[in-house]
């Protein structure tokens, strides 16, 4: 890349020449993309601040030249708050386009402008780039006087969803019509993983509008892991040093967090190892897991016989009986999966037990609706969770023991971290309850862990012989298929 332009405050003109490698096949996919909103995101040091960067000056230079022959494109850089701004984003984007190149202003917003020939064809290109701090959804306001040709939101884990969708009304928008229009428009964005109950979660992976997509890049510890050759030797080990789990987890291995204060039940489960999109096999048949209470819940897969788990489904309800959760549990298999043989549909135990209003347990209210269920073999907590980390910890011919399917969404927050064990709030070392909290996400963890049991792996667990494991801490989301979720 190269660029001849004025000197901010005047004098000749200066020449800088870049040379700008991707840093991976991430960013590849991201910057060839040509969707209104793009996101990436990854551990840290992966290149994806430099990347927009440049994809901001690629899109510029592509922008189509008015009649007067001038490529005009302006574009505005958000970032959460004003500090986080100068100290990270400006100082990354005067690596490439330092401050003295064209016009360089501070008063006001924060804005430069380059301005230059395009030998090539004997056209020019006008750049010019507004930076803004927005700390609240009601700074959104100080988008709405701008015309923009695009938008980049540095760090979007931190900034409010209406930032986002302020933006989307302001991009497109300059050059106007009239001066033949923008070439492309729309807003990119950059982020550390956020947490999965982030809008980022939700847009990335539960509703994923139209026109809109979403790129993750490998963990910073796994072998495809990007921009190495731009990093310190050992950069992820000595970052990873004397940090908790939960910090490598987002940090290097670019895994969605947990908004939590809890200890993860399953720190086995890697969401971008384990969900993939993976279709049930029609000759095998089906296997279901039920937690009952006013919150019952339950999950629907199948056992391969190569020793695969599969959760494809998932049905999570607030406030029901068990009459009428039989009936919603019936209306599912009888329709979404009607021809499926079920082998068996394994419950809490602790559904055995006779109501104190009436003489009838839950098994036999499910079965009079259908539902022919059976308890799990063992109730034990520590006996539950090792059939559950035993198959997320195990390995056939590559492929993760356990795969949930992504349209399990309760099931995957639960995993990777919603089924929790609560912080006891004493002075001195941090310390957890012996037992998961019964909150949100236990209910469908609970159905998971009945399933598993139903399905043997408490035999397995119990073996003097355990399956050889392999933790999954390097597993990355280059490890999935190419039509996983969140490989995509």
């Amino acid at each position: 890349l190269f660029l001849t332009c004025g000197r901010a405050g005047g004098g000749s003109p200066m020449s800088i020449t870049w040379t700008y490698h991707t840093p991976g096949a991430t960013v590849d996919r991201f910057m060839l993309s040509s969707a209104f909103v793009r996101g990436i995101r990854g551990p840290i040091g992966s290149g994806k601040s430099t990347a927009c960067c440049m994809e901001i000056w690629r899109r510029s230079r592509e922008q189509a030249p008015n009649a007067q022959g001038v490529r005009m494109t302006r574009w505005a850089v958000i970032r959460n708050t004003i500090p986080e701004l100068k100290s990270t984003t400006i100082k990354t984007w005067h690596q490439w386009f330092p401050q003295h190149i064209g016009t360089w202003r501070e008063l006001g917003p924060t804005m430069h402008r380059i301005s230059a020939g395009v030998p090539a064809d004997g056209t020019s290109f006008d750049m010019e780039v507004i930076f803004l701090g927005l700390d609240r959804p009601d700074d959104v306001s100080k988008l709405l006087s701008l015309e923009l040709t695009g938008a980049w939101i540095n760090e979007a884990r931190e900034v409010p969803r209406a930032v986002l969708e302020g933006l989307t009304g302001r991009v497109g928008r300059f050059p106007p019509v009239r001066d033949g229009g923008c070439t492309w428009s729309g807003v990119i964005m950059d982020t550390n993983p956020p947490d999965s109950d982030h809008w980022w979660y939700r847009l990335a992976e539960e509703t994923r509008p139209e026109g809109y997509e979403f790129f993750a890049q490998p963990a910073g510890d796994g072998p495809n892991a990007e921009n190495l050759k731009n990093l310190p030797a050992n950069y992820y080990r000595r970052a990873a040093a004397g940090k908790k789990d939960d910090w490598i987890k987002v940090y290097i291995r670019g895994e969605y967090g947990f908004a939590g204060d809890g200890k993860s039940v399953f720190p086995e489960y890697v969401d971008g190892f384990h969900c993939r999109e993976v279709d049930l096999v029609p000759t095998v048949p089906l296997q279901v897991g039920m937690d009952f209470g006013l919150t019952p819940a339950a999950v629907i897969g199948q056992l391969r016989p190569d020793g695969r788990w599969v959760l494809r489904d998932e049905l999570v309800t607030e406030n029901m009986g068990a009459a009428r959760f039989a009936e919603e549990l019936g209306r599912k298999l009888r329709g979404e999966y009607a021809g499926w043989v079920v082998s068996r549909m394994t419950g809490d135990p602790a559904g055995d037990q006779r109501a104190q209003t009436d003489e009838h347990t839950v098994f036999q209210v499910l079965a009079s609706n259908g539902i022919k269920a059976v308890p799990a073999p063992s109730n034990d907590f520590l006996l539950r969770r090792e059939a559950v980390a035993g198959a997320l910890t195990r390995v056939v011919d590559g492929q993760p023991g356990l795969v949930v399917h992504p349209g399990c969404k309760q099931l995957r927050k639960a995993l990777a971290g919603g089924y929790c064990y609560r912080r006891v709030q004493v002075a001195g070392d941090e310390r957890y309850k012996d037992v998961p909290d019964k909150g949100t996400y236990s209910h469908v963890a609970d159905a998971c862990q009945y399933l598993l049991l139903g399905g043997g792996e408490g035999t397995r667990t119990l073996s003097p012989k355990p399956a050889a494991r392999r933790r999954p801490d390097r597993w990355d989301v280059e490890d999935a298929p190419s039509g996983s979720a969140m490989g995509a």
